[in-house]
């Protein structure tokens, strides 16, 4: 039999913790992308078509974000089905801030968008010196995954103001804008490998990039021909994103395939060099 501390009823301090969030595979990318258009369609459904107006649609889902999130700090380890629940709630509240900036208090789309860019610098640096790291791979801690997903809020809310302000001032139309996004994003993976731009900023980076991506691939589906879009509407847009989301998920709590465990307790509160595997495919 194997002897480990516990064997002797001591608690080890090397055991490690198991990690709240994903690992960052293909299947990572692909559903942040579909969370996105959903986050997209589904603001726009709520706020248009069932006539809930900017604010009502803001109340409501600022509240099921908020008793998601209770849920999902409350867990002990990473759930699929929870943890991407909290990112398509997270990907509209995100929209919603910024188009209550904009539409609702009239505040330009540049001021917005130099805003949001320098809160998100001020969530990273307090989460950097608060923890004395950014890893995505040791989100095991309260205060470690209140950052976390303060930052994610903030990416969604830059995405869509940057977003927002680039099909403004360059007129692209809903394809070519998507696009120029994944050309952008395919930029930063260039970057990241063959040039070691560092993990961290790149995945921060390319995560902004997906939410004007998304969003410009929802548009596109969503709106009528006559706009430029294929006449999918918000409803049925958001059915199947939603749908191939219910499917992706099921399918990574079956196999488990972005489950991971973080370094040990011991390590927990020292800097870590295992960044590089954080913008790494599957």
């Amino acid at each position: 039999m194997r002897t480990t501390p516990e064997t002797f009823g001591v608690a080890s301090r090397r055991r490690p913790r198991l990690n709240k969030v994903p690992e960052v595979t293909l299947y990572f990318w692909i559903i942040k992308i579909l969370c996105t258009t959903v986050g997209e369609t589904a603001a726009d459904f709520l706020n248009v078509n069932l006539k809930l107006g900017l604010t009502n649609t803001t109340y409501v889902m600022s509240g099921l974000l908020i008793a998601t999130l209770i849920f999902q700090f409350r867990a002990r380890k990473y759930v699929p089905g929870l943890y991407w629940l909290a990112v398509v709630l997270i990907s509209v509240v995100g929209t919603l801030v910024t188009d209550n900036l904009t539409d609702g208090l009239g505040i330009a789309l540049g001021v917005t968008t130099a805003v949001f860019a320098v809160v998100l610098a001020a969530t990273f640096a307090a989460w950097y010196l608060s923890e004395k790291t950014l890893s995505i791979h040791t989100i095991f801690t309260l205060r470690r995954e209140a950052f976390y997903w303060l930052a994610i809020l903030f990416t969604f809310a830059l995405g869509t103001a940057a977003g927002d302000l680039v099909a403004e001032r360059l007129n692209l139309g809903y394809w070519l804008s998507a696009v120029l996004f994944a050309a952008m994003i395919a930029v930063v993976v260039v970057a990241r490998f063959p040039f070691r731009l560092n993990a961290v900023l790149a995945f921060w980076i390319a995560y902004i990039l997906t939410r004007p991506l998304g969003a410009s691939l929802g548009d596109y589906l969503s709106q009528a021909p006559a706009d430029g879009g294929l006449g999918l509407g918000t409803v049925g847009t958001s059915v199947l994103f939603l749908v191939t989301i219910l499917i992706l998920v099921v399918y990574l709590t079956i196999t488990r395939r972005d489950a991971t465990a973080s370094v040990g307790a011991s390590k927990a509160g020292g800097p870590e060099h295992e960044l590089a595997g954080s913008f790494r495919n599957s």
